[in-house]
């Protein structure tokens, strides 16, 4: 089986660039009745003005997040914060579903490329094996590597995932 935190769209899951992620379904009630936003508008938002963009009110992209937090930027911080808390959550909700595992594979643009999320990501997770190398996670940046100690259960790999050609790969083999 496959699982995914996304539900009939990518609006549902981990925040996003421009997606919000999990939205308790109250808020949207509240946008189209109480502050007046039609279906377009809140549609429109939803999908392109939301997720890191719209907590940090200045981007949507991790690594100027990354640096903005850097410099005290409290917007960045709050995007930068909830992200990994998603994925934490996430991370430990499939681990409870699956009984443990063998691996955690970070990949996608912000998996491979950035060491300061996987770290966060990863901290305090002992409580389920996993056990990061912090030497190895700052070295492997895009590519495959395995960033945790020896004997972690479940390893942590970085990996690179080309995820346009596993989609395409995923449907041809849906429709034959």
């Amino acid at each position: 089986p496959v699982d995914t935190s996304m539900g009939f769209t990518p609006l549902e899951g981990l925040i996003m660039a421009t997606r919000p992620g999990d939205v308790d379904a109250g808020i949207l009630l509240y946008l189209l009745t109480q502050q007046g936003l039609t279906p377009q508008q809140l549609e429109q938002d939803l999908n392109h003005s939301s997720g890191l963009l719209g907590l940090s009110g200045v981007s949507g992209d991790m690594a100027e997040l990354l640096a903005l937090e850097a410099q005290g930027h409290a917007g960045a911080a709050l995007a930068v914060t909830a992200f990994c808390h998603r994925v934490r959550k996430y991370l430990g909700a499939y681990l409870a579903l699956l009984g443990g595992a063998d691996a955690v594979v970070f990949g996608g643009g912000i998996g491979e490329g950035s060491p300061q999320i996987r770290e966060r990501i990863c901290a305090n997770m002992t409580w389920c094996g996993l056990k990061l190398d912090i030497g190895a996670n700052n070295a492997a940046l895009g590519g495959q590597a395995c960033i945790s100690v020896a004997g972690s259960l479940p390893a942590v790999y970085v990996f690179g995932v080309d995820e346009e050609k596993c989609i395409a790969q995923d449907t041809q083999v849906c429709l034959s």
